[in-house]
Formats: C-alpha cells, sequence, structure tokens
C-alpha cells in the first residue's frame, strides 16, 4: 500500500532540518522554562540529571518518532493509519493533533508577552514590579496573543519549504549569535562566578524524587515529543537521510540552546545578588529589574526579548504545523485554507487561556482546589495537555513502537540511512521497552498523587 497520495514537501537538505526540527524544539522551555527549573531544583545536580534525560530517554523517543514519520510520510493521524490500518492505534494520532493545538492556544498567550517586552525594552519601559498588571490587562493579553498566533500561521501557510525551511534557516543562527553575546556580557560582570558555580557544579546532596521527575519532564517537554511534532516533521525527510544522525544534531542543539540559557541567567542573576529559584516570573519581572541596574542593561535586554521571541515563534510554527500536515493529508484542504482552521481554533481556545491571569475572575477562578486556591482555564490546559496528555502521548508511542509497529520495523527504517544502526538496535530496544516507559509512568503518577504540574 502506498502512503503517498499526492506530492508532499520534504526538506531541502539535511541541515534544513537539523534547523526546523531543532527550531521546533528550541523554545521558551529552553530559554524561559529551563533557567528557573533548574533553579527551583537544586541547580547543578538537576543540570546532570537533565542531560542524563536527554541521552538515555530524550534521544530515542526523538528517534522513534523520526521513523514513524519517514515510514509513513504522514501527520501523527495519518502515520498510525498507514502503520497500523484499522487499528484503534489512530487515537494516539488525534490524541496528538488535539494536544499540539491545546497547547499552541497557551503556548501563544506567553509568547506573545515577549513581543510585548521586546517593544517596551525598546522603548526602555521596563518596570520589573508591572508584570502583574501586564498579564491582567485584556487588550494587551488578547492583541500580542493575536499577533504572535498570525506570525506562527503566516510562516506555516508558506509550506515547508518556502514557509518554515526559510524561517528556520535564518532565525537559528541568529539565536545562537545573540546568545553567545549575552553569554560574553553575563559571564563577565562582577561577582558572576557564584552564580557559575550553582549552576554547573553538581551537588547532589540536593536531589531528591521530585529533581529526577521535574528532569524527566523537562526533558520530553523540551524536545517537543509526545505530540506528533516530531512525527510530522519526520514525514519530511528523505529516504536516503540518516535518522540517527539528524535526531542526535536535534537533541544536541536544543541541550546547547538550554545550557546556553543558563549561561546568561544565572551569573547575571549572581552578580545582582538575586535569588536563582525565583521560578515562573523569573525573566519577566527578576530579569527586568537586573537589566535596569546593569550597564548598558535596556541594550541587553532588547537582544534577550528579541531572541526569546525567535525562540518562541519556532516552537510555534511546529505546533501550527502538527494540525496543518492532518487536515492537509488527512482531510485533503489546501494549506491555506487547513491554516485558517488551525488559527480559528487556536484563536477560541487561547482567547480563555489570555483572559485567565486576572483579566476575568471566571477564567482566573475556573476550578476550585480548596484552601481558597483555584485552577485558571491556563492551568487547566497545561495540566491536562502540557502536561498529562504530553507524557501520556510518549509512553503511548513507545507501546506502539515495541508491540505493535514491531520494534524490527523501526529498525529496518532506521538503518535505510544508517545500516550500522542494527548493531546498537538492542540499546534503542531497552530504553524504548524499560526505560523511557518506567520513567513517563513516574511523571504521570507523580502528577496525580501530587497533582502538580511540571511547568
Amino acid at each position: 500500500m502506498s502512503a503517498i497520495q499526492k506530492p508532499r514537501g520534504q526538506w531541502s537538505s539535511k541541515i534544513a532540518f537539523i534547523f526546523a526540527a531543532a527550531g521546533s524544539a528550541v523554545g521558551l522551555g529552553n530559554i524561559w522554562r529551563f533557567p528557573y527549573v533548574t533553579g527551583e531544583n537544586g541547580g547543578g545536580a538537576f543540570v546532570f540529571l537533565y542531560l542524563l534525560v536527554i541521552v538515555l530517554l530524550g534521544f530515542p523517543v526523538m528517534l522513534l518518532e523520526l521513523s514513524m514519520g519517514r515510514a509513513s510520510e504522514k501527520n501523527p493521524v495519518g502515520a498510525f493509519r498507514v502503520l497500523r490500518p484499522g487499528s484503534p492505534w489512530v487515537f494516539v494520532g488525534f490524541m496528538g493533533v488535539l494536544t499540539g493545538i491545546a497547547i499552541l492556544s497557551y503556548y501563544t498567550v506567553i509568547a506573545g508577552w515577549t513581543i510585548a517586552y521586546l517593544i517596551k525594552s525598546i522603548n526602555m519601559d521596563l518596570d520589573p514590579k508591572a508584570f502583574g498588571n501586564f498579564i491582567a490587562d485584556i487588550p494587551q493579553q488578547i492583541t500580542y496573543f493575536l499577533l504572535f498566533l498570525l506570525a506562527s500561521v503566516g510562516v506555516v501557510a508558506g509550506g515547508v519549504k518556502d514557509g518554515i525551511e526559510r524561517i528556520t534557516r535564518v532565525l537559528m543562527p541568529v539565536l545562537i549569535g545573540l546568545m553567545v553575546l549575552l553569554i560574553i556580557r553575563s559571564v563577565t560582570l562582577e561577582g558572576a562566578l557564584s552564580g557559575l558555580e550553582f549552576y554547573l557544579v553538581p551537588d547532589f546532596s540536593k536531589v531528591s524524587a521530585r529533581t529526577f521527575i521535574y528532569a524527566i519532564g523537562q526533558g520530553f517537554f523540551s524536545l517537543s515529543l509526545g505530540m506528533g511534532a516530531m512525527i510530522t516533521y519526520g514525514s519530511y525527510i528523505s529516504k536516503d537521510d540518516n535518522l540517527v544522525s539528524s535526531g542526535a544534531y536535534v537533541c544536541l542543539f536544543d541541550t546547547v540552546i538550554a545550557l546556553m540559557a543558563g549561561l546568561i541567567i544565572f551569573p547575571a542573576l549572581a552578580s545582582a545578588g538575586q535569588a536563582p529559584e525565583a521560578g515562573f516570573t523569573l525573566v519577566f519581572d527578576v530579569l527586568i529589574s537586573l537589566f535596569n541596574q546593569m550597564p548598558l542593561g535596556s541594550f541587553v535586554a532588547i537582544i534577550f526579548f528579541f531572541l526569546l521571541s525567535i525562540a518562541a515563534l519556532t516552537s510555534t510554527i511546529s505546533l501550527v504545523e502538527v494540525a496543518t500536515a492532518y487536515l492537509v493529508d488527512e482531510r485533503n484542504l489546501p494549506r491555506g485554507s487547513a491554516v485558517l482552521i488551525v488559527a480559528g481554533v487556536t484563536a477560541v481556545l487561547g482567547i480563555p487561556c489570555a483572559l485567565s491571569l486576572g483579566g476575568s475572575d471566571f477564567f482566573t477562578h475556573l476550578l476550585p482546589l480548596g484552601n481558597g486556591q483555584y485552577k485558571s482555564f491556563l492551568g487547566i490546559m497545561d495540566f491536562v495537555f502540557g502536561n498529562m496528555a504530553l507524557s501520556l502521548g510518549a509512553l503511548l508511542l513507545c507501546i506502539f513502537v515495541v508491540y505493535s509497529w514491531k520494534v524490527s520495523s523501526a529498525v529496518k527504517e532506521i538503518s535505510s540511512g544508517n545500516p550500522g544502526f542494527q548493531r546498537w538496535a538492542i540499546y534503542w530496544l531497552v530504553a524504548l521497552k524499560y526505560v523511557a516507559p518506567l520513567a513517563i509512568a513516574a511523571i504521570l503518577i507523580y502528577m496525580v498523587v501530587t497533582g502538580q504540574t511540571l511547568s
């Protein structure tokens, strides 16, 4: 049975795929989320565990998704239909598409903040105490959310080569160049050494079960695994390409960007005498205070929020592409129409997210938790899709490859561009059959028992 019913886009080269897939993986999860999660979980010890997770779990699951995508040459739904026709496994594909749109709806809200703060930096209007008022401002939240959404769907509307590939070829080198500039500035600040020590020297006395759980969660979240993004991007890879090296380069790029973000933030925090455990608001209030005190701080702030915008855009593009590819492949819609539908659905879900940060009492206090605490609409979306569905999706993908599609089929697909992979396939099988499922199950149990998310 042929999996191809009509001409399908492909990356023009291996480096084009690596930039695009690395762009999908690199995002707010690396530059915004990774530093504050590292700060909350002990610094260097967390970084050490995170690196182990990328090698032992992230890369094997990345390779799994890429092999499914290239073997089927389809989106997540189409991949299951091609690899296991008529089976209920297609539900996992639908779950991936839905998860992608749901995450896009609130991720784009947060991504919109990067544009807002870039404009504030240019206007020299950075107030570390204004963040709470900003996120509760309804017109601003909706405006920046829709602006970022339009930018994302505009790129995807251009297609694989003329849209996604063209923009990521430019944005990824710019992102890396800007980060290098900021690292040089940060590590040369007075007192930066103590921040580097906290970040790079592991203190294993700070390691707990929570540290392991968050390291695993950060690894999967940062690599865009579990929602079909890499299945979709893998479907555009040539049969001649080496999936092993391509997947490894994507993991390497993603990890390096995350580590670079830490090299920017922790020395700067130490220089200003700020605590590294600032949490969710680390970038949008603690760093603002730092920029205001730093020589050439306004210029540094402009560079920082510009690179944060780039990182966010490369990720939202991939989230839009997952659902767009489904509509193009499975519903035979023109790409332009598919993109408009994705944008419409995202807007319907995203506006309540934008209102749930204080702008609307209803959406902000949607779910009572007791003791005067509530979960907002955005918080519910993040818990259900950004944590539970993402983790469950990764777990089900491992089970599918091991027990339904069969590892031998996946190994054959991967070996078509790398014959030597068959010698190492046993290690990959161990990771998919035992290590990854146990690790993901631990995340799910942790969230169910504690009621806490990993965000």
